[in-house]
């Protein structure tokens, strides 16, 4: 992306405040933001949020397996699910809020959205998977892995929202989610 895409500019602050704050107005209970590179830039964005803590990736390099054991690390064990989501898939509360509402209503062991045919997030684990979450590796494909281990147990949550496919990778998809928004 050529910057720190936590920083980019989001809807009147910058993508990771409103991710914490989207996630938070969902009804998430706690919120483990995984910090890394320039942690020390970070943590001061995540501190104000009461309900958001921090964990440090020092191997972050090596992928986002790393980083999704760090916050798993973090969580308090008393959590009955794990929402996974990257701070370059802006999702909005009411998108994170209809995930979370069809995962308990159906009692699945994972669920996630998908739009058009095309898988999206956020994805959520019941906390029943977390010994195996724990040992996920870049090598093995990451949580692709245990989505697939559990395929019969997983619902895939067709919506008409393409939200749920967003991905800010490249900064021409940056710029097209800003017009979209309105913002350019």
């Amino acid at each position: 992306m050529g910057r720190q895409k936590a920083l980019l500019p989001w809807r009147g602050t910058t993508l990771i405040q409103y991710q914490i704050q989207a996630l938070l107005d969902a009804g998430v209970a706690e919120v483990v933001v995984v910090l890394g590179y320039r942690a020390e830039t970070l943590r001061p964005l995540v501190e104000p949020f009461p309900g958001a803590k921090t964990a440090l990736n020092l191997r972050y390099r090596t992928g986002r397996s790393s980083s999704v054991r760090a916050g798993l690390r973090k969580i308090e064990q008393r959590a009955q699910d794990m929402l996974v989501l990257g701070v370059d898939q802006p999702r909005s509360a009411e998108a994170v809020r209809m995930v979370m509402e069809a995962h308990r209503r159906l009692g699945s062991l994972i669920t996630y959205p998908a739009f058009r045919g095309k898988g999206g997030h956020p994805i959520i684990f019941s906390s029943a998977l977390l010994p195996e979450l724990m040992r996920i590796k870049e090598s093995r494909q990451g949580l692709r892995e245990i989505v697939e281990r559990h395929r019969s147990d997983v619902v895939r949550l067709e919506v008409e929202n393409a939200e749920v496919v967003l991905d800010l990778n490249r900064p021409e998809e940056y710029q097209q989610a800003m017009e979209e928004a309105g913002f350019s």
